[in-house]
This record gives C-alpha cells, sequence and structure tokens, in this order.
C-alpha cells in the first residue's frame, strides 16, 4: 500500500523524476518563470520552494544540499545571493502556479510557474536631453543594378565585323 506516500511519478522513474524537477526548478530560479504542465508545476514549486528556504537559511549545510539538488555554483550564489534576500519577509509561498490554456497537440493542461518575488523590471527611461525623432531620416537610396542576364549578353554580344574565335 502507498500510505503517506507524497508526490507525483510523472511517468517517470526515480531517477529521470529527480533530474526532471532538478533541471525545472534550475530553470525556474534562472528565468523566474517557466511554461510547463500543471501535474510538473506543481511538483517543481515543491522544490524550488524548499530551495528558496534553504537560501534564506544562509548555511554551510543548506549551501550544499542546494548544490547538491542544483549542482550548478553560479546558481546556487544566485539562489543565496539575489533570490533568497527577496523573499526574506515572506514566510513559504515563493512560487505560483497559473494555469494556461491546453496545449495545442495533445490537449494537456498547461501552465506557468513562476517565482512570487520576481525583481522588477523598469523600462528604460530616454534623457530629457534627447530630442525625440522629429523628422525620419531618408531612406537610402539604391543604385540601380543590371540583371543579371544582361551582363552576360554584353559578354557575348558581337558587333558588326566581328567573328568569335
Amino acid at each position: 500500500m502507498r500510505h503517506a506516500r507524497g508526490g507525483r511519478r510523472l511517468s517517470r522513474g526515480s531517477e529521470q523524476r529527480a533530474a526532471l524537477l532538478a533541471n525545472m526548478a534550475k530553470n525556474l530560479l534562472r528565468h523566474g518563470r517557466i511554461r510547463t504542465t500543471v501535474a510538473k508545476a506543481k511538483e517543481t514549486s515543491r522544490v524550488a520552494d524548499r530551495l528558496i528556504t534553504w537560501g534564506k537559511e544562509g548555511s554551510v549545510h543548506a549551501r550544499r544540499a542546494a548544490f547538491d539538488l542544483l549542482q550548478d555554483r553560479s546558481l546556487v550564489k544566485q539562489l543565496f545571493a539575489e533570490i533568497a534576500p527577496r523573499c526574506a519577509t515572506v514566510q513559504g509561498g515563493y512560487t505560483r502556479v497559473i494555469r494556461l490554456a491546453p496545449r495545442a497537440g495533445d490537449g494537456a493542461p498547461q501552465a506557468l510557474l513562476e517565482l512570487t518575488q520576481r525583481p522588477v523590471e523598469t523600462p528604460a527611461i530616454r534623457k530629457a536631453s534627447e530630442p525625440p525623432h522629429a523628422q525620419p531620416s531618408a531612406p537610402p537610396v539604391k543604385k540601380p543594378q543590371k540583371k543579371f542576364f544582361e551582363g552576360i549578353r554584353g559578354l557575348f554580344r558581337k558587333t558588326k565585323g566581328e567573328s568569335i574565335s
């Protein structure tokens, strides 16, 4: 009987499932959001929340546990230096699953998994001294080109009194 055995199997063996969840967690931490199926998103959410909790803890043991799962030094540094401090005031729930329309090919339910504490992306602001484009510049004038066959015909054209030898 499978009493008290949490988690989804995701139609994979244990090693393949662990690799899938680790790779999805890596991509979530790198990009801030990923698109996947609902079941995979829910399982990846559990893994990512655990990683961010380790990042907030900040101990050497937590850093080693995170590296054991992620296998990427730069990503572990980013987790502990950037992602975890953003989540310092939040007690859990570092990710959200947003349901999307089913996938066109097979109708699988899709979801967007994203970090709740994402960095604010501000649009680039123009400088005041830079005037807006008042006049569009004239498009470059293309030089008329000879057609290919006209150029070849000129090579083989006979003139009066000339013979080809």
